[in-house]
């Protein structure tokens, strides 16, 4: 795999740049889950932000989110950004720093999942190209919902590698990811996505299953903030404007609703990484380096 040795070494080095009223109703809003009562044992449950729903319920009705925001994925994550997902992402990427050297052996093989619209996987190959003169790596590009490949496959034309058979989108749900085989890939991405994941580590230990020994791989996704002040403002943005803005944007409050939820109920940092760890991963570091105080977070694991 050609991955300069220094990549891992800057990899392993991460930087980590009350209330009465209204407010109350807020944090109510928040620490208040809906407890359902059911005949069913709890293990047959999971969330769905803030609700709790059968497990089988879960990927349909995250499948319902994105078919709706795919359109205006990038106004989603604007809002909920705050337009800084772009710096995020191109930091992700400068930071991983691949492609394959001149004179080396193989082309990289990339694994972008939940990454329907490209975003990601097209600035990898950018930098690959641009940087390193790489015309030969792959990428793949696997997402479960249709509607957010179809809207990537759209984009793709507009890039140089709209007619390339270098890059392909699939439909394959991220927990099992059935038609990747295993130790396959060299780097796996995944971005704003593993969130939605009904087993989250079932999801790790399948990043892992596909990794090639030494591959990498890399998590960007929205955290949680470590400073309890600028947390306290966040969450007020969060849970009183984001939703307002879903509706007055994309007409869409309910989907913003659960983004929302969705983060607050995602594993902290420490926790994340300890998951990443019980995958099978090596973890450099302390395993991740928080972006924006933490709103968003990049985890890193490496498999030997």
């Amino acid at each position: 795999m050609s991955i300069k040795l220094s990549t891992l070494n800057r990899l392993s080095s991460f930087n980590t740049t009350r209330v009465t009223g209204s407010s109350l109703r807020l944090f109510s809003q928040i620490a208040q889950l809906n407890q359902q009562q059911t005949p069913h044992s709890s293990a047959d449950f999971t969330h769905f932000g803030y609700k709790t729903v059968p497990k089988d319920q879960k990927e349909k009705l995250v499948h319902d989110v994105f078919s709706s925001v795919a359109s205006n994925y990038d106004i989603m994550n604007d809002v909920m950004s705050m337009g800084i997902h772009r710096l995020w992402k191109k930091h992700l990427i400068e930071k991983l720093d691949c492609g394959m050297r001149p004179n080396s052996g193989e082309p990289l093989a990339f694994l972008d999942v939940a990454g329907g619209t490209g975003d990601i996987a097209f600035g990898l190959l950018d930098h690959a190209r641009l940087k390193y003169g790489d015309n030969k790596s792959t990428m793949t590009v696997a997402d479960i919902n249709p509607d957010m490949l179809k809207e990537g496959e759209k984009r793709c034309l507009s890039t140089p590698y709209g007619n390339s058979s270098r890059i392909q989108f699939l439909e394959q749900n991220g927990e099992t990811m059935d038609a990747i085989p295993d130790n396959s890939k060299d780097v796996y991405t995944i971005a704003f996505g593993i969130r939605n994941f009904t087993n989250i580590q079932a999801g790790l230990n399948t990043a892992y299953r596909v990794l090639k020994p030494g591959g990498i791989f890399a998590c960007l996704e929205f955290s949680q903030v470590e400073e309890p002040a600028l947390d306290y403002l966040y969450q007020i943005y969060s849970f009183s404007l984001l939703p307002m803005m879903g509706q007055l944007i994309a007409n869409d409050r309910e989907s913003y609703q659960y983004l929302v939820e969705s983060i607050r109920k995602f594993p902290n940092q420490e926790t994340f990484a300890n998951m990443i760890r019980e995958a099978g991963f090596y973890v450099p570091g302390k395993g991740y380096e928080n972006l924006t105080f933490g709103v968003a977070a990049i985890h890193i694991g490496v498999k030997l």
